[in-house]
C-alpha cells in the first residue's frame, strides 16, 4: 500500500506570519495536531501542539508580557528541518521514518509541493487493516525451516483446509535460523486447521493453551 492511498489531501496549513494565538485556534477549532508552514506554496517549516505549548506562558508563572507571545508569528517557533515522504512511497517505509525519527506526522510533498498529509494514527489503522486485526480472525503462528518453497508449502495447507488467509508476516524466529509464519486466517475455530498443520509436521506455536497446542 502506498501513501497516496491513506494520506489526507484536505490539509489545512499556515505561514511564516501567522501568529501563535491563530496557529493555536486553528489547531483546537479543527481538532488537529500539526499544521505545516507554507511560503509561496513551498513547505519551509512544521508547527506542532508541543511547539505551541512549549511556546504559552505558563499556568503557574505569570509575565507582563504573557500577552504578546500570542501575537509573534510561528516563524520563530516552528521546526525547519521537516521530515517528508513521497506520495509513491511504501506506508511501512513511513512508519519507519515515524519511528526512527520519533514524529507524530509526515507532510507528503511531490515536486516541492505540499500534496498531503499522514499522521502516526493514520498509519496504525492502515497497518491495523494490512495485518487483518480488523476482521475476524485467528492468528495462527507456524515455525518453519528458512529454505526457499517453505510458505507456498505451509499455504498449501490452508487451501485444502478451505480457510482464507487475511495476512501473513515473516519474522525471525527464537531459534535461528528458524522462523515464524504468522497468520490471520478467516477462521473463528482455528483447531481443524492446526491439526492439518500438525499432520503435514509443521510445527505450531501459536495457539497454544497451558503450554499446549489447542
Amino acid at each position: 500500500m502506498r501513501i497516496e492511498d491513506i494520506m489526507r489531501k484536505q490539509v489545512i496549513t499556515v505561514s511564516p506570519s501567522t501568529t501563535i494565538g491563530e496557529a493555536l485556534l486553528l489547531l483546537r477549532t479543527n481538532r488537529i495536531r500539526h499544521l505545516p508552514v507554507l511560503e509561496q506554496e513551498q513547505l519551509v517549516g512544521l508547527v506542532s501542539d508541543r511547539d505551541l505549548r512549549d511556546a504559552l506562558p505558563s499556568h503557574l508563572l505569570t509575565h507582563e508580557d504573557d500577552d504578546t507571545v500570542f501575537h509573534k508569528p510561528v516563524a520563530d517557533i516552528m521546526s525547519r528541518q521537516v521530515i517528508t515522504a513521497h506520495p509513491l512511497d511504501f506506508i511501512e517505509d513511513a512508519a519507519a521514518q515515524v519511528y526512527e525519527h520519533k514524529i507524530g506526522s509526515l507532510p507528503i510533498v511531490d515536486g516541492g509541493r505540499l500534496v498531503g498529509m499522514i499522521t502516526e494514527s493514520d498509519l496504525f489503522s492502515s497497518l491495523i487493516e494490512l495485518f487483518g486485526v480488523n476482521k475476524p480472525s485467528s492468528h495462527i503462528e507456524v515455525e518453519v525451516d528458512d529454505r526457499v518453497g517453505v510458505l507456498a508449502e505451509v499455504t498449501e495447507v490452508f487451501r485444502d483446509a478451505h480457510v482464507n488467509i487475511c495476512s501473513v508476516l515473516v519474522y525471525p524466529g527464537k531459534n535461528p535460523p528458524l522462523k515464524n509464519l504468522v497468520f490471520r486466517a478467516q477462521t473463528i475455530d482455528p483447531r481443524p486447521l492446526i491439526q492439518k498443520l500438525t499432520d503435514k509436521g509443521f510445527a505450531v506455536v501459536w495457539p497454544t493453551k497451558g503450554g499446549r497446542l489447542l
